[in-house]
C-alpha cells in the first residue's frame, strides 16, 4: 500500500470524534435534565392547581334562591405551598360573572366536566398557568352551568427550573471536561497495539466478509492488508461449509427416518423395559436430529431463494389450510387442538411458494413445540391495509421476557425453552423472508400465557 493513500492520522481523528461525542452527550445531559425538571415542576403545579380548582367547585351549593359560593381556605393554602405566587380566579354562573376577575382569560374550549383543563396565558403582565372546570348546580329545580377558572403566576416554577438548570449546566461542563481528558488518553493508548492486532485478526473470525476497499489512515495499512487476505480465505471456507451443511442435512433425513422406523418396530417387539426406554430415547434423538437437519436445510434454501426468488400468484388461504392439515397429526399426538380461522374471501399474494411455506411451517411448528399438552394453537389469516396477516397464537411458555430483536437472530433461543431441543433457526428464517418481501414479524406475549406471532407481507 503506497503512502499516498494515507491521508490523515487516526489519532487526531479519534480524539476529535471522542470530543464531539462528549460534547453531544454533555448537551443531551443538560437538555434532558432541563426538560425533565420543567415537566416535573409543571406537572406538580398542575396537580396542585387542579386540586384547588376542584376544591372550589365541590363547595358550590344550589338552593331555591341561587348558588352559594364559598371559596374554601384550603384551596388557596394549597396554591401557596410552592411559594409566593399571585392567584386569580373567576367564577361564572350561566355565562355571567359571579365573582372574581372579570377579564381573567377563559379556556380555548370550555371544559365538559370536573376534569381540569390546563392552559398557559398572560394576565396583568404575568405569565400564568390556568385551570378550568365546569359543573352543573341545581337551582330551584333547574340545572345551572357553573365555570370555575383559577390562575397562578409562574415565578416560583421559573425560579425552581432556573436553579435546576444551573446545576445541570455545571454537571454537563464537568462531564465534558472529564470526557475530554479521557478522550485524549484513550486515543493515545488504543492505537499502540494496532500493528500487533493486524496479525491477530488473521486468526479471528470477522462477521463482515466484505473486503475493505475504502481509504484508510496510515496506522491501519498493515491491518487492512492482513484483513482482506483473511476475509478472502474465510469467505471461501464458509461458502463450502454452508454447501456441505445443506447437503448433509438433506442426506441425513432419509437414514434418520429409517432409523426411527426400525426403532419403533423394535419397540413394539421387545419385552424388556430397559430396552424400551433406550429405544424411546433413540426415537426422540432421531426426531430432534431430523428437525435440526430440516431447519438447517430450510435456512440454507431461504438464504439462496431470497436473492433468486421465483414469485408467483399464491392463494395464501389454501396454502395455510394445506400446511395446517399436515401438522394436525403432530398436534393430535400431544393432544393439542390446532384450529384455523380461514377468511371468507381468497387472499392472494405474489411470492415464492417455498419461502412462504417455510415461514408458515416454522411458525406453526414453534407454536406446537412450545405448547403444553392439552393446549391450543390458533392460526388465522386476514387482509387489511394492503397487507396479508398470518397470526399464530398459542398458550405455551411465551417469550420468556425476550424481544424479537434477540429471538430473530440465528441460533438464539429463549431462556425458558432450554429443556426443549431446537436449533434456534425458525424465527431467523421468518425474519429474513419478511425482510426480503418488505413485510414484518411481530412477537407479543398473550394475556393468560402464551405467545402470538404475526407475519405480514404485501398483497398481490
Amino acid at each position: 500500500m503506497s503512502r499516498d493513500r494515507h491521508g490523515f492520522s487516526i489519532r487526531r481523528r479519534l480524539t476529535a470524534q471522542l470530543l464531539v461525542v462528549a460534547a453531544v452527550l454533555a448537551g443531551l445531559l443538560f437538555y434532558s435534565i432541563r426538560t425533565v425538571a420543567d415537566v416535573a415542576v409543571e406537572q406538580t403545579q398542575d396537580r396542585i392547581l387542579g386540586a384547588a380548582t376542584l376544591a372550589i367547585a365541590e363547595e358550590l351549593r344550589g338552593g331555591q334562591d341561587g348558588i352559594v359560593i364559598d371559596i374554601p381556605y384550603s384551596a388557596f393554602s394549597m396554591l401557596g405551598a410552592l411559594g409566593n405566587d399571585r392567584i386569580f380566579y373567576r367564577i361564572e354562573v350561566n355565562g355571567e360573572l359571579a365573582t372574581g376577575y372579570a377579564d381573567l382569560p377563559l379556556p380555548p374550549t370550555l371544559p365538559s366536566g370536573l376534569d381540569p383543563e390546563f392552559y398557559d396565558s398572560r394576565y396583568l403582565g404575568y405569565a400564568v398557568r390556568v385551570a378550568a372546570v365546569s359543573r352543573s348546580v341545581l337551582v330551584a329545580g333547574k340545572t345551572v352551568p357553573v365555570l370555575i377558572v383559577v390562575a397562578q403566576t409562574r415565578s416560583v416554577q421559573e425560579s425552581i427550573v432556573a436553579g435546576l438548570t444551573n446545576r445541570a449546566l455545571l454537571l454537563g461542563l464537568g462531564f465534558f471536561g472529564l470526557a475530554a481528558l479521557l478522550a485524549v488518553a484513550m486515543a493515545r493508548s488504543v492505537l499502540q497495539p494496532v500493528n500487533d492486532l493486524a496479525g491477530a485478526v488473521t486468526r479471528r473470525g470477522p462477521q463482515d466478509l466484505r473486503p475493505v476497499k475504502r481509504q484508510v489512515p496510515e496506522e491501519l495499512g498493515p491491518l487492512v492488508n492482513a484483513l482482506n487476505g483473511f476475509i478472502g480465505r474465510l469467505s471461501g471456507a464458509l461458502s463450502r461449509t454452508e454447501t456441505f451443511i445443506a447437503e448433509a442435512a438433506h442426506y441425513i433425513r432419509t437414514p434418520l427416518t429409517t432409523l426411527r422406523a426400525q426403532s419403533e418396530i423394535a419397540l413394539r417387539q421387545t419385552e424388556s423395559d430397559e430396552t424400551k426406554e433406550h429405544l424411546r430415547k433413540i426415537i426422540r434423538l432421531a426426531d430432534n436430529t431430523a428437525r435440526s437437519a430440516s431447519q438447517l436445510l430450510d435456512h440454507a434454501a431461504v438464504i439462496y431463494r431470497t436473492d433468486q426468488r421465483s414469485d408467483e400468484a399464491l392463494a395464501l388461504d389454501q396454502v395455510i389450510a394445506d400446511i395446517v392439515e399436515a401438522f394436525r397429526p403432530s398436534a393430535e399426538m400431544r393432544d393439542i387442538e390446532l384450529g384455523y380461522h380461514r377468511p371468507d374471501t381468497a387472499v392472494t399474494i405474489a411470492a415464492d411458494r417455498l419461502l412462504i411455506e417455510t415461514v408458515i411451517r416454522n411458525l406453526i411448528d414453534n407454536a406446537i413445540k412450545y405448547s403444553d399438552e392439552l393446549g391450543a394453537v390458533e392460526v388465522a389469516l386476514s387482509a387489511a391495509d394492503g397487507f396479508a396477516r398470518i397470526t399464530v397464537s398459542d398458550r405455551g411458555r411465551g417469550l420468556g421476557g425476550m424481544k424479537l430483536e434477540a429471538l430473530g437472530n440465528r441460533f438464539e433461543r429463549g431462556g425458558n425453552v432450554q429443556d426443549v431441543i431446537g436449533s434456534g433457526l425458525g424465527l431467523s428464517i421468518v425474519t429474513e423472508v419478511a425482510r426480503a418481501y418488505g413485510g414484518t414479524l411481530e412477537l407479543t406475549e398473550r394475556k393468560g400465557g402464551g405467545a402470538c406471532a404475526c407475519f405480514s407481507l404485501p398483497l398481490a
